[in-house]
C-alpha cells in the first residue's frame, strides 16, 4: 500500500478506533503525565511470526503526535520470532500510552493474518504448486482494509475487495436469474468489458453450463477432490478456475495437486488469530 492511498484511506479508521479508546480524555495518562515529555518505548515479539501492519502502527501514533516517528527494526512481510526487538517508538510521552492498545490491536491482528496466510503459502510452494491462495469477504465489519492488506503481506492474494469490485454469480444470483446462461448473459450486458465474470459451480452439470455460457472464472465450491478433477476436465483450460469451501492449509497440498489455478479461503481472514506483541521499557526522555 502506497503511504498517500494508505494515509487518505486509513485514518479515519484509525481516527474512530481512538475516538472509541478515549472518549472524553484518557484519565489515567493525564494523572500520571499531565505535561508533555518526549519519550521512546520497544516493540517487542512475544511470538513466532509474519509481522504486518508496521504503518499502521505508526501511524496511530503520528495522528496523537504528528512528531512521532517509529524507528523500526524490521519490514511488512518478514518472519519474526519471539523476544524479538521489532524497533522502537518516538513520541510525545501521552502519545504513546494512549495510542498503545490501538496501534497494538491494529498490528496483532494483521500480523496473526499475515502469519497464517504465510502458513498457507508455504504448504502451497512445498507441493511445488503454482495456486495462489486468495481471501475473501469474510471479513471484520470495518477491518476489510487492514485485512486485505495483511493477506498480501503474508504473501497471498486478494479475491474482490467489495461488490464493486467485480462480477461472482453466486447461487442466489443464478435463482434469481434464472439460471447460469441467464445470469451470465445479463452480467455480460450490463458489466463494462474489463471485468471477467466469475460463476459459482456446485455441481459438474453447472460446469457444463458456465463453460458453455462463457464464464471466465468458475468457483469449484465444496466439490470432493473426484468432482474437481472431473470438472477440470469439462473445463479443459477455457476458463480460469478457483477452488472454495472449508478449505484448510491440511488439504491444500492434495487441491493444488489438482492444478487448480486459485484456492480462496475465508479462514484466512475470519480464523485468523492475534501474534503476540507488546511495547515495554517506557522511558521519558526530558
Amino acid at each position: 500500500m502506497d503511504l498517500s492511498s494508505f494515509v487518505l484511506i486509513v485514518d479515519e479508521h484509525i481516527k474512530r478506533a481512538l475516538r472509541e479508546d478515549i472518549t472524553s480524555e484518557d484519565v489515567s495518562t493525564a494523572a500520571v503525565m499531565p505535561e508533555a515529555h518526549r519519550g521512546t518505548v520497544e516493540l517487542i515479539a512475544k511470538q513466532d511470526g509474519v509481522i504486518a501492519g508496521l504503518q499502521v502502527f505508526e501511524r496511530t501514533f503520528k495522528i496523537l503526535d504528528p512528531t512521532a516517528r517509529f524507528d523500526a527494526a524490521v519490514s511488512d512481510g518478514q518472519r519474526i520470532s519471539s523476544g524479538q526487538l521489532l524497533g522502537v517508538v518516538h513520541a510525545d510521552v501521552r502519545a504513546l500510552l494512549s495510542g498503545e492498545r490501538v496501534a497494538l490491536n491494529y498490528l496483532q491482528r494483521m500480523s496473526g493474518i499475515a502469519t497464517k496466510t504465510r502458513q498457507a503459502v508455504d504448504a502451497l510452494a512445498d507441493a511445488g504448486s503454482k495456486t495462489v491462495i486468495v481471501d475473501t469477504r469474510k471479513t471484520t465489519p470495518g477491518m476489510r482494509i487492514f485485512e486485505k492488506e495483511a493477506v498480501r503481506l503474508g504473501g497471498g492474494g486478494n479475491h474482490r475487495f467489495n461488490l464493486s469490485d467485480g462480477v461472482m454469480l453466486k447461487d442466489n444470483h443464478l435463482d434469481a436469474a434464472g439460471g447460469i446462461t441467464n445470469a451470465v448473459r445479463a452480467a455480460r450486458s450490463r458489466a463494462p468489458f474489463v471485468r471477467k465474470i466469475e460463476v459459482e459451480c456446485e455441481t459438474l452439470e453447472q460446469v457444463s453450463e458456465a463453460v458453455e455460457a462463457g464464464a471466465d472464472i468458475i468457483m469449484l465450491d465444496n466439490m470432493s477432490t473426484q468432482q474437481m478433477k472431473e470438472a477440470l476436465s469439462l473445463i479443459d483450460g477455457r476458463a480460469e478456475t478457483e477452488c472454495s469451501g472449508n478449505v484448510d492449509i491440511d488439504a491444500l497440498q492434495g487441491i493444488a495437486a489438482l492444478g487448480v489455478d486459485y484456492v480462496s479461503s475465508g479462514a484466512l481472514t475470519h480464523s485468523a488469530g492475534i501474534l503476540d506483541l507488546s511495547m515495554k521499557h517506557l522511558k521519558v526522555l526530558d
